[in-house]
């Protein structure tokens, strides 16, 4: 009896750490930017991020060609939110002699309406600044959890 409650136990640990861990993916394509950014978060106390990472393309002529095509990491996410189905990401490279001195500074907001919601929608705003005009862009985003 005692092995069959001890084995029950241990499923059931099992399957709520498979339950609390998450996966996020986020992406937009519109007439001003294309990206997708992945990011997974460790469940528990805090949903600590496991890794991030992404892709943007600004389709704009007046910013750095850096912005033409950057690839993402964890050094580029200055802050990141995965609560009570909450998602933000705030996605930041600041200016060098590469970018013209331009700094980049986007955010990704999204809410998922319940934990069995495999896709859901937020926004995006991207602000590149440093240079002889500001770009600024919104809009939609399309996101998705495994």
């Amino acid at each position: 009896m005692h092995r069959i409650i001890l084995t029950l136990m241990v499923f059931c640990g099992m399957a709520h750490v498979a339950q609390a861990e998450g996966r996020f993916f986020c992406s937009a394509d519109d007439k001003n930017a294309r990206f997708t950014v992945d990011g997974g978060f460790q469940g528990g106390v805090g949903n600590k991020l496991n890794h991030f990472r992404g892709a943007l393309i600004v389709k704009n002529d007046g910013v750095s060609p850096v912005f033409h095509k950057l690839t993402l990491d964890s050094d580029n996410l200055s802050h990141d939110w995965q609560h009570a189905g909450e998602l933000r990401f705030q996605i930041f490279r600041a200016g060098d002699d590469d970018s013209r001195g331009q700094e980049m500074d986007m955010t990704i907001a999204a809410n998922q309406p319940s934990k069995s919601a495999t896709a859901f929608s937020g926004t995006y705003e991207l602000t590149i600044s440093g240079g002889d005009k500001p770009f600024t862009a919104s809009g939609k985003v399309s996101c998705g959890a495994k």
